[in-house]
C-alpha cells in the first residue's frame, strides 16, 4: 500500500509547468544578454567646444552623422572635465584643447582645427592619448595648387621668418618630382620683409604661403599682396581665409572631411584604447578668387577643376611617369 505525502493547502508546487519556464526565459533573455560583461548599450564621447556656437553646432552635427549609432556625443562641461577617465574628447580648436589639458592632464583628446606645429609636441609624448585631424594643408598640395593654375610654372618662391624657415625644408625635396624647384627667402626682421619679398617674387613664378604667422598675418598681408600684384605675381595659400583677402587660390580641408576623420578616430579609440597618429583629412577642396584672376589676366578654371587637377598630380608625379 502506497503512502502519499499530502499536499498542504495553499502550497506552491516545486516544479513549474514547462510553458511557464519557457515564457520566463524569453522575458529574461534580453536582460541577461545586455548585462554580459563588456556589452554596452551605448558608448560616450565628449565635445570640448570652441565658444563659437554656430561652428560648434556644425561640427557636432557632422561628427554625429559619421558615428556609429552606439556612440553618443555630448558637450563637455567644466564640471565633467576633472572626472574624465577613459572617455575620449574632441577638442574644437587650440583654445578648447588647452582648456581640456589644463583641466585634466590624463584626458584622451583628438583635436580638430589645429595645425601640425601646435599638436606635434603633445602627440609625440602621449602614447596614443593625444592626436589630431590637422587643419593646415600639406605644403606640397598647396604648391601643386599653384602648378595646376599655372601649368608653365617651374619655380616656387617661399617667404619665411628666421624662426620658421625650416617649415619649407621637406617641400624642397619633393618639388623635383613635379618638375618644380623652390627657394626659401628669409626675412630676418620686419624692415627686411618687403625687400626680401621683392627678391622672392623676382625668382618665383608664384609665391607660396605657409603657416608662418610672423610673415602671413593681418598686419603684413596687404603689403605682401600689393607688392606681388605690382609685379604681376600671385600668392597661393596659406589658407582659405587669405583667398578672401586677395590670394589667388588655396587648398583647404572642408568641414565634412575633417568631421569624418574625427569620427573614425573616436571609433578607433573606443575599440583599441588609442588614437591613430595626427593626420590630414582624406579629401581637400580649393578656394579661388576670380576677381584677382581677372585683374591679373590669369585664366582661372573653376575650383572643382583645380582640385581634381591637384589630385591627378599627386597620384602620378612627373618624374615617375618619365621612368
Amino acid at each position: 500500500m502506497h503512502s502519499e505525502t499530502p499536499v498542504r493547502k495553499n502550497e506552491v508546487p516545486v516544479v513549474a509547468p514547462s510553458w511557464l519556464l519557457a515564457f520566463a526565459f524569453l522575458l529574461l533573455w534580453p536582460m541577461q544578454a545586455y548585462s554580459q560583461p563588456g556589452h554596452e548599450t551605448s558608448r560616450i564621447a565628449y565635445l570640448a567646444t570652441s565658444g563659437n556656437a554656430v561652428l560648434d553646432q556644425r561640427i557636432t552635427d557632422l561628427i554625429t552623422r559619421n558615428l556609429n549609432r552606439d556612440i553618443k556625443l555630448s558637450t563637455l562641461t567644466e564640471n565633467q572635465l576633472p572626472l574624465l577617465e577613459n572617455e575620449p574628447v574632441i577638442a574644437v580648436g587650440p583654445g578648447a584643447f588647452n582648456r581640456v589639458r589644463q583641466g585634466n592632464r590624463n584626458a584622451s583628446v583628438v583635436a580638430i582645427l589645429v595645425d601640425t606645429q601646435f599638436i606635434s609636441g603633445y602627440a609625440g609624448k602621449s602614447d596614443g592619448r593625444i592626436s589630431a585631424v590637422l587643419y593646415d594643408v600639406p605644403l606640397l598640395r598647396q604648391a601643386l595648387t599653384g602648378k595646376a593654375i599655372l601649368p608653365q610654372a617651374t619655380k616656387v618662391a617661399m617667404l619665411a621668418s628666421s624662426e620658421d624657415d625650416e617649415l619649407y625644408e621637406p617641400l624642397l625635396g619633393q618639388l623635383a618630382d613635379y618638375n618644380l624647384e623652390g627657394r626659401v627667402f628669409v626675412a630676418s626682421s620686419k624692415d627686411q620683409l618687403i625687400p626680401t619679398l621683392v627678391r622672392a617674387l623676382n625668382y618665383g613664378d608664384f609665391l607660396l604661403g605657409g603657416p608662418d604667422d610672423d610673415i602671413f598675418n593681418p598686419r603684413n598681408i596687404k603689403h605682401i599682396l600689393l607688392t606681388a600684384y605690382r609685379r604681376n605675381k600671385i600668392l597661393i595659400g596659406p589658407n582659405q581665409a587669405y583667398v578672401k583677402a586677395g590670394a589667388l587660390a588655396s587648398s583647404y580641408a572642408p568641414f565634412p572631411a575633417m568631421a569624418e576623420k574625427a569620427a573614425n578616430y573616436l571609433e578607433q579609440y573606443l575599440e583599441t584604447g588609442k588614437f591613430p597618429a595626427p593626420a590630414y583629412p582624406d579629401t581637400y577642396s580649393v578656394e579661388v578668387n576670380q576677381q584677382v584672376a581677372r585683374s591679373l589676366n590669369i585664366p582661372l578654371p573653376d575650383r572643382e577643376w583645380v582640385a581634381n587637377a591637384v589630385e591627378e598630380l599627386l597620384k602620378q608625379p612627373v618624374q615617375e611617369s618619365v621612368k
